[in-house]
């Protein structure tokens, strides 16, 4: 007898739809798996067959044909598993699941003893049979809040092989959607906040910009100077996701196996810190089954990148034209993968090895060897830095003053009023940022008198300025202004947006 079910596959962050086909037929008694499968998928027979008998489900010895179809998409992971076992199922007529095959995406990995094991991706999956026009999912248990924040679908959670009996009887319900109730509850953070952060006025002014107009920002500081301790910070001065954001930032960490049971829509912003000694693939992406890196995992948030020069140098090229496009793509033979990067690029260094140039009473670097260092950083990727700051050593006054600081609340403020500024200005755009603006709109709405003019005309010669940095600073000084609720850029803001490429000149010349 022939039977059919639908399951999903991942092809990057997109689902692509599997149908599942079973002859049971006269013939030797064998399982026969077909239609371009991975390792994973080939080991499902083993598993499906052992968790059925030690369900109670006595396959008949007969000849047992599963097609994956189409047969040229090749099929990876373990989340076919449910969807094996249900077809093979109502091939043999050990279970009546008639109204729902046609209408039903089936998703988990089986364990031997019957249950559904948890799967990554259920959220992408689940979006993705919802918009194939499919009106019901089935989800392991421990996935079930992930599926459900899919509106417009039926999710129904399974916790073990057995309860197909009572799924066809109709007997398990839909799980409610949440998304809209977890959307009212706070982000949860890591209880770190700006008023912990003494001295360095310079830094929480970068910051503050950086955050307002979503900035590239660039750190240069002796150690212990408290670059890190300010990075940290910066999500906290962000505002919240939105639905799309948060629900794009979930598919992601969904798809790498990192969402919680518990929490299963992330609503803080991302802050990623991956250490310098991390591949090219793992920061942007990759491998032979494309899976997202950590400028994904940092979509919507901050991707801080501390000790700058010790990243590999491919690991920083490769960051350029994701930084550019807001998304990584990755061609492979089989196809080509998008994933999202629309991140703030955070980075911190030392001056120099040692780390106190030009501080001569205590760096013993050679100019040489200063030169070599800074050099790890190529001028293209300085040019993405819209804002670059020196951290200077704290003194001990400074260190252990008791004045209150200004705290992440009262900055957030500032930089929610001025993105809702930004977002009245673009409002018939897609874009939401200062510092996505393009040509075109940079001339539109950065214009300059000629006084300005001539300020910027001189600094663009005298520092041998790109076209890239010639723009990135009047995206700085729009944001400056949208700061102060200015309708116009002065020039003060162009010259303060000036001022934030002087480390580029003092150290890199």
């Amino acid at each position: 007898m022939y039977s059919q079910a639908n399951c999903m596959a991942l092809f990057g962050m997109e689902g692509v739809l599997i149908h599942v086909e079973c002859d049971t037929s006269n013939g030797l008694p064998e399982i026969s798996l077909v239609g371009y499968l991975g390792a994973e998928v080939r080991e499902a027979r083993d598993r499906v067959r052992t968790a059925m008998r030690n369900t109670g489900f006595m396959l008949p010895p007969r000849r047992i044909t599963v097609n994956l179809a189409p047969a040229d998409i090749r099929k990876e992971g373990t989340s076919f598993d449910l969807a094996i076992a249900v077809a093979m199922l109502c091939s043999a007529e050990l279970v009546d699941l008639k109204d729902y095959l046609d209408n039903t995406v089936f998703i988990g990995e089986l364990g031997l003893d019957g249950r559904l094991m948890p799967v990554s991706g259920v959220l992408t999956m689940v979006g993705a049979a919802k918009a194939a026009g499919y009106g019901r999912c089935v989800v392991p248990a421990g996935n079930g809040a992930e599926g459900a924040l899919v509106e417009g679908i039926e999710v129904i959670s399974l916790e073990s092989l057995d309860q197909l009996p009572l799924l066809a009887a109709g007997k398990l319900k839909p799980l409610p959607c949440r998304i809209r109730e977890l959307l009212q509850e706070e982000a949860l953070r890591e209880g770190v906040d700006f008023s912990e952060v003494n001295g360095q006025r310079a830094i929480r002014r970068v910051a503050e910009v950086a955050a307002a107009g979503r900035h590239n920002m660039l750190m240069i500081g002796s150690p212990g100077s408290g670059k890190t301790m300010a990075a940290r910070r910066i999500p906290t001065i962000l505002p919240r996701l939105s639905l799309e954001e948060a629900l794009e930032v979930s598919r992601i960490y969904s798809i790498c196996g990192l969402l919680s049971q518990e929490r299963p829509l992330i609503l803080a912003r991302p802050f990623r810190s991956p250490h310098h000694t991390v591949s090219s693939f793992a920061l942007v992406g990759g491998g032979r089954v494309p899976r997202p890196g950590e400028i994904s995992l940092a979509d919507h948030g901050v991707l801080f990148l501390d000790e700058l020069p010790e990243f590999q140098k491919t690991a920083l090229e490769a960051l350029r034209q994701p930084l550019e496009d807001r998304e990584v793509s990755i061609a492979r033979v089989q196809g080509s993968f998008r994933f999202p990067a629309d991140v703030m690029l955070v980075a911190a260094m030392n001056p120099c090895r040692c780390g106190y140039f030009p501080d001569r009473n205590r760096c013993r670097c050679s100019e040489g060897e200063v030169s070599n260092y800074l050099r790890r950083i190529s001028r293209p990727l300085l040019d993405r830095m819209d804002l670059m700051v020196e951290a200077p050593p704290l003194g001990y006054g400074e260190l252990t003053r008791q004045g209150k600081n200004e705290s992440s609340e009262e900055i957030r403020l500032r930089v929610e009023a001025a993105r809702s500024r930004q977002a009245a200005r673009f409002q018939d755009t897609p874009i939401l940022f200062n510092a996505r603006m393009n040509a075109q709109q940079v001339r539109c709405y950065c214009l300059l008198n000629k006084e300005q003019d001539l300020f910027l005309k001189q600094v663009f010669e005298q520092k041998g300025l790109s076209a890239r940095a010639y723009h990135r600073i009047l995206k700085v000084a729009r944001t400056i202004a949208d700061l102060r609720d200015a309708p116009e850029i002065s020039l003060e803001d162009l010259a303060e947006a000036v001022g934030y490429r002087a480390p580029a000149e003092k150290f890199w010349r």
